[in-house]
């Protein structure tokens, strides 16, 4: 019966690592991961907040940024429950199922922040190269099909990656304990010991599509503008190029770590795996709040306009 038990819990079942050699001090290490969650997450939702609510910013560079700042929050929500679980509570299981939910939310949100990159690196090159037209090019329900069309790319590149990695399709017979926090394609196929070239070549071409190909296309899009441009000018698009960084070299980072160090130290993995995938949501935010004097003055007007009317319906119900 034992026996049986513990067959079905590995079927079911996989085991999630926290920080290697650091598991004593989980719990203070708790405190910067909490704190950026809540970066993350606050400095974003204001950005889609002062979007939706300022009229100014509802032009079409400022409706791709609040595009990103949706597919940011997506990332942090869809990481922080395994995360803080292993930090607060030293809770490593995870139902199989839930962690194909989590290894697709993830990807998924990963591939519509690229997508939205893309878009806002055409954004600026309208801006530049034809000015005159650029609200008639970009019109609303132009930037409406965009939005549309990432989502749909992105939720049907990554759908197969789940039934690929079916369990009942695949025989997990490794070690079910993954090397990070949450669940990652990359880390998934390593349990597995049957053929996986399936698995392997679809997983090269979304890297073909999402971490070759979107970055060559933003890369153009951006020499284009920077060489058609003049002195301070540059600084215009600055903001944009240091987001794409931001984004790109931890992908591509923890993409060459899985495939060309795979005997490195665990803590190496680890490190990249929590970069990547917290070092866009907590940046873009600061980057597009300092840098862009709209966005900081479309948060103002949010809160002040909230506490202004929160104050005035103070004082008309004390009047009554």
């Amino acid at each position: 019966m034992g026996a049986e038990s513990n067959e079905s819990l590995d079927v079911l079942s996989v085991f999630l690592t926290g920080i290697p050699g650091l598991e004593s001090q989980h719990g203070w290490l708790s405190i910067p991961f909490s704190t950026m969650y809540i970066v993350a997450i606050v400095g974003n939702s204001l950005i889609m907040i002062a979007v939706q609510g300022d009229p100014v910013l509802h032009e079409p560079m400022y409706l791709f940024l609040s595009m990103l700042a949706v597919t940011e929050v997506g990332v942090s929500v869809s990481t922080l429950p395994t995360v803080m679980g292993i930090l607060w509570f030293d809770a490593r299981q995870i139902d199989f199922d839930g962690c194909l939910a989590q290894m697709f939310f993830i990807h998924t949100f990963s591939c519509m922040e690229s997508g939205v990159l893309l878009a806002m690196s055409y954004d600026r090159f309208v801006a530049i190269y034809n000015p005159l037209r650029y609200t008639a090019i970009l019109t609303l329900p132009r930037i409406i099909c965009m939005g549309l069309g990432i989502t749909l790319k992105s939720v049907t590149l990554m759908a197969p990656l789940p039934i690929l990695l079916n369990v009942k399709r695949l025989p997990f017979c490794h070690s079910h304990l993954l090397s990070h926090s949450y669940c990652l394609h990359q880390d998934m196929i390593r349990l597995v010991c049957a053929d996986i070239r399936v698995n392997s070549w679809y997983g090269f071409a979304l890297v073909l599509l999402i971490i070759v190909m979107d970055p060559l296309l933003i890369v153009l899009s951006y020499t284009f503008i920077l060489k058609n441009i003049l002195g301070t000018a540059s600084w215009t698009v600055g903001y944009h190029i240091l987001a794409v960084l931001v984004l790109y070299v931890p992908m591509i980072g923890v993409s060459m770590t899985h495939r060309f160090a795979k005997h490195a130290s665990p803590l190496v993995h680890v490190i990249m795996a929590n970069i990547y995938l917290l070092a866009p949501p907590v940046m873009n935010p600061i980057i597009y709040s300092v840098k862009t004097k709209q966005i900081r003055q479309g948060i103002f007007h949010v809160l002040f306009q909230k506490k202004v009317y929160s104050i005035c319906s103070s004082e008309l119900l004390l009047r009554k």
